[in-house]
């Protein structure tokens, strides 16, 4: 079998992530599996994908949207017996890039909702795009919930929950030379405007500038508005912009405690990373966080820096919490390894092949 992965960049996020991880493993199935790349910048997901020496990489250009991709895209996939495509602009160009070719086409939500859904043109463009693929895979519960009820169909929809290597996350070494005689808080996520930094930025601005600190892993369009906000508070001390990395299991290991501050998720593979780590977990209750974290890890209410706030103090104080937390978060990620997901992925090729 012959598949294409399409996606709109390899930054720091969750379907970049899960391209990295689910390449490899369906090559080694023995399947011919490549990745289109609309902007094609320099990152260290597209540097750890290069790393697969037989995969075929193809970088369409500088933006996430330009039109002539379609043109490109029609000549790559006319190659290929299945294009898999995430987010936005490469759910829309492959199908009109498909016009008059048809091959079989799949697509994952990675969200609950999007900004085109309340859009009347958009949102006719949206439905029209859906009705031409072959499988539309969501990667939670409550995507594939909401996703059902804007599109009025049920016969196509799935969910496939996010994986990662389990234990590859809970057996890393922590990063000696970041340990931090303070409490550390770390959020690993792109900085775009799903994404919720600033509440966890407000926390950390409310406790103690000696014993508490804030790791911001990931780059991003709001980058800077997150950047103003801490030097507003004058907390500069306290936060630390870590950029883009490619060693999160270390990192999560280095930390104390893992926060997902958000406005809206698919399923956040942030959260079950943490998890993973066994770490504490900590996140808004929001769409397509709580059914993971709720009965394991700790929701806060939506932006709500002062409950936040006392979460993390209680972390900090409270040992035979902090372990309790821990490993329940621990025995929650074991339902999400990797493994299990790529069968159900492969399972899905088969069934529209």
């Amino acid at each position: 079998m012959r598949i294409l992965h399409v996606i709109t960049s390899l930054l720091t996020g969750g379907a970049e992530k899960l391209i990295i991880d689910i390449v490899p493993r369906l090559r080694e199935k023995g399947h011919v599996v490549d990745v289109v790349v609309f902007n094609g910048a320099e990152t260290p997901f597209l540097r750890e994908l290069r790393k697969n020496k037989d995969v075929k990489i193809f970088l369409l250009g500088k933006s996430f949207y330009d039109v002539r991709y379609i043109f490109k895209l029609r000549k790559i996939i006319k190659n290929y017996d299945i294009i898999h495509t995430h987010n936005s602009s490469p759910q829309l160009y492959t199908v009109l890039a498909n016009v008059g070719l048809h091959k079989r086409l799949v697509t994952t939500e990675h969200n609950t909702t999007n900004r085109k859904r309340t859009n009347c043109l958009l949102r006719m463009v949206d439905k029209w795009m859906y009705k031409h693929y072959n499988q539309i895979i969501c990667i939670s519960d409550k995507a594939a919930e909401n996703l059902k009820e804007y599109l009025g169909c049920t016969d196509k929809i799935c969910v496939i929950y996010n994986g990662v290597d389990v234990e590859q996350f809970h057996q890393a070494q922590p990063i000696t030379e970041m340990k931090s005689s303070r409490f550390v808080a770390l959020m690993v996520a792109a900085f775009r405007p799903q994404k919720d930094q600033d509440t966890l930025v407000r926390a950390i601005s409310r406790l103690p500038k000696d014993k508490y600190e804030v790791w911001l892993a990931g780059e991003g369009v709001r980058m800077s508005d997150v950047q103003n906000l801490v030097k507003k508070l004058g907390v500069e001390d306290q936060v630390r912009f870590l950029g883009n990395r490619t060693d999160v299991p270390e990192l999560l290991k280095t930390a104390d405690v893992i926060v997902m501050s958000t406005h809206y998720e698919g399923l956040s593979l942030s959260n079950i990373e943490g998890m993973s780590a066994g770490k504490p977990f900590v996140a808004s209750d929001v769409d397509g966080v709580h059914e993971i974290t709720n009965g394991f890890g700790i929701l806060f209410p939506h932006e709500d820096d002062q409950s936040l706030s006392e979460i993390l103090q209680r972390l900090s104080i409270d040992d035979a919490y902090y372990r309790e937390v821990a490993e329940k978060c621990y025995y929650k990620a074991k339902n999400y390894d990797l493994s299990k997901m790529v069968d159900r992925y492969f399972e899905v090729y088969e069934s529209v092949f």
